[in-house]
């Protein structure tokens, strides 16, 4: 007989290249687009959708509802929220977050509900998103402010200057 220390750190696939690992959590009716890793101590919640290639690092929580386009990254411990007055016990109040394609949420970062994370848009690590991130942009703090644009962050990381 196995406990469940036993099972730790073990790949399920998902179909279409994707995978999880165990322990996380992806809720009743989640959408996993093809080639996605949801990483360990992950939750993915009811009717989530992830697009193609979306990679949802360990301990990240990703609320029922939201949406996540393709190419999206959701760095560890972040937090994407669906409840604006927990616990409201109403679905029909909650707000999803939407990422859109290709944008980055940093390690530790946390996305209020309803709140639209542009295209190619980055919150930084440890950032609280409170409003609209439009696209291409770089956003951190509490609360999030604008900090520099994509192009300048791709500039920075590939000269490891950030």
């Amino acid at each position: 007989m196995s406990d469940d220390s036993e099972l730790a750190g073990i790949r399920h696939d998902l179909g279409n290249g994707s995978v999880a690992w165990r322990p996380c959590h992806v809720g009743k009716d989640a959408v996993i687009g093809a080639d996605c890793s949801v990483g360990a101590l992950a939750h993915v919640g009811s009717e989530a959708v992830l697009g193609d290639r979306v990679r949802v690092q360990g301990g990240a929580y990703v609320a029922s509802i939201c949406l996540l386009e393709d190419d999206v990254f959701i760095g560890p411990n972040a937090t994407l929220l669906n409840d604006r007055h927990p616990p409201s016990r109403d679905r029909g109040k909650w707000l999803p977050v939407t990422v859109r394609a290709g944008a980055v949420i940093g390690g530790g970062a946390t996305v209020l509900p309803g709140v639209t994370v542009g295209e190619r848009a980055v919150v930084a690590a440890g950032a609280v998103a409170t409003k609209d991130i439009p696209k291409e942009e770089v956003w951190g703090g509490i609360p999030a402010r604008f900090i520099m644009s994509r192009d300048d962050y791709e500039a920075n990381r590939t000269e490891g200057d950030l």
